[in-house]
C-alpha cells in the first residue's frame, strides 16, 4: 500500500513540476494492452519558466519524454515493462509521421528516464547502462537506439543541479533533498509547490494503516512542513495565499476541488493555524464535510 503512496506523490511531484514548462499528462494511456505511462511530458513551444531551475531534471526537458519513477529499486522486469511502454510510443508516432506523410528525419521521439533510488552493477550491466563524460554520476544510458537512461538518485552529487530528483529517493538522501528545499529563500518560485507536495504525501501517509518503520519516520520528518507554510503565510498577511494554500491542498488529498469542498474553505480558513493543519490532514472527506459543511 505505501508504494502506492509513494508513486502517487512521484507522478503528482512530477506532474506539478514540469508544467509550467509545457504539458503534462499523468497518467497517458498506450495502445496494444492497456497500459499507462507513469508521466509523460511534451515541452511548450515558449515555457513559462527557465527549465535551468531544475537543473538536471530540467535538462532531461529538452524533448518529449516518459518519466517511470520507482520507490523501491527497479527490478529487470520493471526496466522491461518501461522500455516496452517506450516502444509501443514510438510506434505510435511513426503511425501519425505516416498518416501526416511527415518526414522521419522531422520526428524527434520521446526519452525514457527511469528513475530508481539505487540499482545494482547487475542490472546496469545487464542493460548495457553505462556513464557518459556529458552527463552526472547516477546517470546510466542505454545504447544510443534505445534512447533510455537508467538514474540512480542515490548516486547524484549532492547538490543544487540534483535537489529536485533527489526528493524522489529513499531515508536520508530524501531527508537531506526535503531540508534543501525548505532551506530555500520564501521567494524561490519552486518552493512553495515542492512544499505543498510534500505535506499532501505526509497527509497520505499518516492516513494509511500499512505504514513501514521508514515511511513512520518520513511523515514525522514532515509533519512541521504544513505548519510552517501556513505560519508564513500568515505572517505575510496572504490570506488570499491562505486561502490557495488550502484549496491545493484539499484538491492534491481527495482528487478535486468539487462544490462542496470548496463550500468548506471559509470556515476552515477562521480556525488557528494549530488547530486546521491537524484537521486537514487527520480528517477524512466526511469528516471535513460533516463539521464544516453544516457551519457553513
Amino acid at each position: 500500500m505505501t508504494r502506492f503512496i509513494h508513486d502517487k506523490f512521484a507522478k503528482d511531484y512530477l506532474e506539478e513540476l514540469l508544467t509550467p514548462f509545457g504539458t503534462t499528462q499523468a497518467p497517458r494511456s498506450i495502445t496494444a494492452e492497456v497500459r499507462e505511462i507513469d508521466v509523460w511530458f511534451e515541452p511548450a513551444p515558449i515555457s513559462k519558466m527557465n527549465p535551468e531551475l531544475l537543473g538536471l531534471l530540467g535538462r532531461l526537458l529538452a524533448t518529449p519524454s516518459i518519466f517511470e519513477p520507482f520507490r523501491n529499486p527497479v527490478t529487470p522486469q520493471e526496466i522491461c515493462d518501461c522500455l516496452s511502454k517506450e516502444l509501443e510510443l514510438r510506434r505510435q508516432y511513426y503511425r501519425e509521421t505516416a498518416r501526416n506523410s511527415t518526414e522521419n528525419v522531422d520526428l524527434v521521439l520521446p526519452r525514457l528516464w527511469i528513475l530508481t533510488p539505487t540499482a545494482s552493477t547487475t542490472i546496469l550491466s545487464g542493460f548495457r547502462a553505462i556513464l557518459e563524460p556529458e552527463w552526472l554520476p547516477g546517470v546510466y544510458l542505454m545504447t544510443p537506439e534505445l534512447r533510455t537512461a537508467i538514474i540512480v538518485i542515490h548516486q547524484l552529487p549532492r547538490s543544487a543541479e540534483t535537489l529536485w530528483l533527489r526528493i524522489l529517493g529513499k531515508g536520508n538522501v530524501q531527508k537531506q533533498a526535503i531540508a534543501e528545499i525548505e532551506a530555500l529563500p520564501v521567494s524561490h518560485p519552486l518552493r512553495t509547490n515542492a512544499l505543498t507536495m510534500l505535506s499532501v504525501l505526509r497527509a497520505n501517509l499518516i492516513v494509511n494503516p500499512n505504514k513501514d518503520p521508514e515511511d513512520q519516520e518520513l511523515a514525522m520528518r514532515l509533519s512541521p512542513i504544513y505548519e510552517q507554510q501556513l505560519a508564513e503565510a500568515e505572517q505575510k498577511g496572504l490570506q488570499q495565499g491562505q486561502r490557495s494554500l488550502v484549496e491545493n491542498f484539499l484538491a492534491s488529498r481527495f482528487g478535486s476541488l468539487d462544490e462542496e469542498l470548496a463550500a468548506m474553505i471559509s470556515p476552515l480558513l477562521a480556525l488557528p493555524p494549530e488547530e486546521l493543519a491537524p484537521l486537514l490532514l487527520q480528517l477524512s472527506r466526511e469528516e471535513l464535510l460533516s463539521r464544516f459543511g453544516e457551519e457553513n
